[in-house]
């Protein structure tokens, strides 16, 4: 059996959308664990190794951006991409500012996910192994 390209862990509180991102990333060969809420995801993020944290923008208990800067608080190098539906610039640079080194507005093209996905661990790969 092959290793997973990258372990994820993925919040949206939208049942479909974490299911539409397991299909895509895992039948690309990526390991990915999802969650709902963000309260859930610090204590995964705590206790687990990931290459990539894929985060909403709106969550009901903790707005990404805030759940970015908790989880920089102990992760400084995981990369973390928000997948949001909020696409304002605004959003975008609260993310940024918060640690996050990409973004997509929802509806994406799944190649793109999977696009940007693959580049971010591997920048954080080549990064972490210079």
């Amino acid at each position: 059996m092959n290793s997973p390209k990258g372990r994820i862990l993925c919040t949206d509180d939208h049942a479909d959308t974490r299911q539409l991102i397991i299909a895509i990333l895992m039948a690309e060969g990526f390991d990915v664990l999802c969650t709902d809420n963000a309260q859930e995801t610090l204590k995964l993020a705590k206790s687990n190794k990931f290459d990539l944290y894929l985060l909403d923008n709106w969550l009901p208990d903790i707005p990404g951006p805030k759940l970015t800067a908790e989880i920089r608080q102990f992760d400084q190098k995981t990369p973390i991409l928000f997948y949001s539906g909020a696409g304002y610039e605004t959003d975008k640079e609260s993310a940024r500012s918060a640690g996050a080194q990409g973004y997509l507005v929802k509806p994406v093209d799944n190649e793109m996910l999977i696009a940007e996905v693959t580049r971010l661990i591997s920048d954080s790969k080549t990064t972490c192994a210079a």
